[in-house]
């Protein structure tokens, strides 16, 4: 079921979203749908849980490779393009009710901006910048070629995905080197 409505909200988002053909692909009625969801914001909720912990279990920050990171989201992204639609959806279509990212969404974001504090007190990583304009900026690395879909056009598509990858992890090893521990 949630295979089916993550693929309704990432070709319709959630306005467009139909919770008939949700049921009809998930080969089963529009009533069973909702015995497990109440609605389809909860529907849709469960569906960007779902996401979230499929991202978190995929990639690692590691405070001393962010630039590592930002090549394994990247690589995340290129291999769930639904995911992407998804985030781009529930930005157009803001909703309280989907404002937050739940628990597990708020803990793991917690955790990154924690690890890259504590690399920056280590001194692994320069506190040139505060840990939440850190992630903000990996994030947007690993993502924006993604979503800058009026760029696609001027590239020449001769391993573009490939040179694009290379170009994220570049610049953030350039705005986030590695720091040679002092001896």
């Amino acid at each position: 079921m949630l295979a089916a409505a993550l693929g309704e909200f990432a070709q319709h988002g959630i306005a467009g979203a139909r919770v008939d053909r949700i049921a009809k692909a998930a080969k089963t009625s529009k009533e069973r749908v909702y015995t497990y969801f109440r609605s389809k914001e909860e529907l849709y909720a469960a569906v960007a849980a779902d996401q979230l912990r499929e991202v978190m279990d995929s990639t690692e920050l590691d405070p001393a490779d962010l630039p590592g990171y930002v090549g394994e989201v990247f690589d995340f992204y290129a291999q769930h393009p639904d995911m992407l639609r998804l985030v781009g959806w529930s930005r157009l279509e803001p909703n309280e009710a989907l404002a937050g990212l739940g628990e597990a969404g708020a803990s793991s974001l917690r955790f990154k901006l924690d690890a890259i504090a504590q690399g920056q007190r280590d001194g692994v990583l320069d506190d040139a910048f505060a840990p939440l304009d850190v992630l903000h900026l990996l994030i947007h690395l690993s993502m924006g070629w993604f979503l800058a879909i009026e760029l696609h056009a001027l590239d020449d598509g001769a391993d573009a995905l490939t040179r694009r990858r290379a170009a994220a992890v570049l610049a953030a090893e350039r705005l986030f080197p590695a720091v040679k521990p002092a001896r």
